[in-house]
């Protein structure tokens, strides 16, 4: 239903087919965005750290596809995306690398090759291991959170201003990103990424809730 009616108000479309749904994570509630996807008929890129949380869907049969490549995950949307295909493809990685590659396409070939995108990391509780930063690997960045908690903090406050930056790129483009309640957009606040609404108070930020402004 949340695709479903982002799609209706943002692209004002009944049909999502062609259309393409960026975000993150598949474990826990998260897990059903790739099934939501492929339900509302649109391609689904999801990506996620924690191969045993992707392999798990996979099995399920909650997830279609998945790779570790973006240059295959890349070329997979464009085909899925051009063949009204509907598809939930899992991307084994961190989903920063995933949004900067999309602007990457975009600065090189003027194609913006995403229209809805949100986030379902754990941004509850980003700095004990709900969100992982693009700078370090899985394996690597949970040893260095019980080594070193103070600068695993450090790095998911620049990952998330990163991770902010390539959505405003995109965004500004046509993009439409929504915040799924998940705390993502206070922790990017907080972190010092741009997410503030122009010209409002500074608890209103740029990208809507889910809550408000499309279940409800």
């Amino acid at each position: 239903l949340t695709v479903l009616n982002a799609g209706r108000r943002y692209l004002k479309a009944e049909d999502l087919s062609g259309k393409v749904f960026v975000t993150s994570g598949l474990g826990g509630m998260s897990g059903a965005q790739a099934k939501a996807a492929v339900i509302a008929g649109c391609v689904g890129v999801i990506a996620e750290v924690d191969e045993a949380a992707l392999l798990k869907r996979h099995k399920q049969g909650w997830l279609m596809e998945i790779s570790d490549n973006l240059d295959q995950c890349i070329a997979r949307l464009r085909d899925a995306r051009k063949n009204k295909i509907a598809l939930s493809l899992g991307y084994h990685g961190n989903v920063v690398d995933l949004w900067e590659r999309l602007v990457y396409e975009l600065d090189t070939t003027g194609e913006l090759l995403v229209d809805l995108g949100s986030d379902q990391t754990s941004c509850h509780n980003p700095f004990s291991g709900g969100y992982y930063p693009v700078q370090i690997g899985f394996e690597e960045a949970k040893q260095l959170l019980s080594t070193n908690p103070g600068k695993f903090r450090t790095l998911v406050q620049e990952s998330l201003k990163r991770h902010v930056a390539a959505i405003n790129r995109l965004a500004d483009k046509g993009m439409f990103f929504w915040d799924y309640g998940n705390a993502f957009l206070l922790e990017a606040q907080r972190a010092g990424a741009d997410v503030e609404k122009r010209g409002a108070n500074k608890t209103e930020f740029r990208y809507p809730s889910y809550v408000q402004h499309i279940m409800g």
